[in-house]
Formats: C-alpha cells, structure tokens, sequence
C-alpha cells in the first residue's frame, strides 16, 4: 500500500508543464549554470563519462547535448546476434503477447492495439508474437539503436499522459506504457514487420529521430501518422535511430515465431547497447 500511495501524487501534479518546463532548461544555453545542472547530475547518478565520446562537461553548450551525447567508438560492440539489444537499460518485461495482450506488472496489462494508437490492423500483426520492453535510467546513455536490419514504413505520434515510467509507477499505474504520449516506429525487417515503441514520460523533453528529427513537441490532441512507403529508408543492425531528450522506456513487438529471447534474460536485469537479445525461433 505505501508503494502505491507513492505514485498517488502522479495524478494531481501538472504533469504537461514540469516537462514543458524541464524541456525549457535542458535547451537552456546557461555556461557556468548549465555546467553546474550537469555536474551535479553525474555525481547523482554515477554516470561513467570515461566512455563518453568527449568526456568534457565544458564541450556541451545544453544540458541535452550532454544527456544525448555519443559514445566513444568501440564503446557498443555489435554482437553476431541476429537481434542485439537496442539500448543500455534494464529490462522491465518481456515473453509472449497474450492473443493480444502484453504483459506490464503483476496484475497489469495492455493490448497492442492500445499501445500502437488504435490502429487494428498493425496491431494484428503481433497477435501471439512477443514483446520487450526495457527502461532507461537517468545513468544510461539515451541514444537508441536498431536492434536488427529494418526499412522503415510508418512512424505515428501518439498524445497522452506523461506519467513516469519507472519500475514503481509500472506497477501501480494501469496500462502504463499505452497511456503515456509515445512514438511508434513501423519497419518491415527480413524477419517480418517489427514495430518499436517510444515511450514518453514526465520531464522527457522531447523525443526524436534520425530521419524526422524532433517529433515531440508540438504536442497534438491528435495522433500524427508519416509514410514512408515512397521512400527507402533502411537502416542496418546496430545503427542510431532516435534518442530521448531526458529518459524513457521503449517496448519492442515482433510477430508470432520470430524471436527466442536469450536464457540469460530476465527482468530487472541490466543490458548493454549492442549485446544478444534473441536468436530467430522459425521462420516467417
């Protein structure tokens, strides 16, 4: 009970404005002042700038620059994995779609349709199949990768709350990860279509990737769909193909028989850019 009335005061605070605020200060060219937010940030959370790609705090002009900043070369090994993880997280839940229902916390779950923005047919699509979905901590670095070869087809902005999305508020907020404004990413993969989601959450300034650039904001009522049918957009294994300006949680679906999660995964446990995350269970 205690863990629950924690994540109470979720509901009643405004939510929309700290993170239009807080996207307000992570822009703010400040020098000495910005300088200060990100020291103080790297002591709070331990991050390792040893990796970074220039470990100097003085090298970046916004507090954004330096939550989004690249890795030294050599940093993220790409494993000869047909799937290799996406991101440095912790995994939060993965295993089958339930007919069409993925699993979030004891007691808790949500349909893909929900999740893809109310689009049936997409949703369809991974009836059966299986999901992963992993969380990124203040610590980790916010850049995400393609996790397999894919061509990208659709992206939709989808509106909605901006509740965090840490372990405590998955476990007490009902369909947390459909609830929250997110970016869906459609690919067609030699594997069969893929669909990576990312999830928005409070303080999270912005979300944005390599072919749009900032999705988020403008902030809509309404969901916004992009095709890219007409053109070929195709990006390799391992590759960058968005980041969080602040952080976030993404939720990978893959079709029925497509991927066997690696025996080593389990929730709760850390994961690194670049590692094994599934081998190919079948074909499609």
């Amino acid at each position: 009970m205690p863990n629950r009335l924690a994540v109470t005061p979720q509901y009643l605070l405004p939510k929309r404005l700290l993170t239009v605020f807080a996207g307000h200060v992570a822009n703010m060219r400040g020098g000495a002042v910005t300088h200060a937010i990100i020291r103080k940030f790297i002591a709070t959370y331990r991050v390792n700038m040893e990796e970074a790609a220039d470990p100097r705090i003085e090298s970046y002009a916004t507090f954004n620059d330096f939550f989004t900043r690249a890795l030294q070369p050599g940093a993220r090994p790409i494993a000869d994995a047909p799937f290799v993880c996406p991101v440095d997280a912790a995994i939060s839940q993965f295993g089958p779609i339930e007919h069409d229902q993925i699993f979030q916390a004891k007691g808790h779950s949500y349909s893909t349709r929900a999740l893809v923005g109310g689009d049936q047919a997409l949703a369809h699509q991974f009836d059966h199949g299986h999901f992963a979905t992993l969380y990124l901590a203040p610590k980790d670095y916010h850049r995400i990768h393609m996790p397999c070869e894919g061509r990208l087809r659709r992206m939709i902005y989808v509106p909605g709350d901006l509740f965090s999305v840490n372990p405590l508020t998955a476990r007490h907020v009902p369909s947390l990860f459909a609830r929250n404004e997110r970016v869906v990413c459609v690919f067609d993969t030699p594997h069969g279509p893929f669909v990576n989601v990312l999830v928005g959450a409070t303080i999270v300034g912005s979300i944005a990737t390599v072919w749009h650039g900032v999705v988020n904001p403008p902030r809509t009522r309404d969901v916004r769909e992009w095709r890219y049918d007409d053109q070929d957009i195709v990006l390799a294994k391992g590759v960058e193909m968005g980041r969080f300006l602040l952080g976030s949680t993404v939720v990978m679906l893959f079709p029925k028989n497509i991927v066997t999660f690696m025996a080593n995964w389990a929730p709760t446990r850390p994961v690194r850019l670049g590692e094994p995350m599934a081998t190919v269970a079948g074909p499609y």
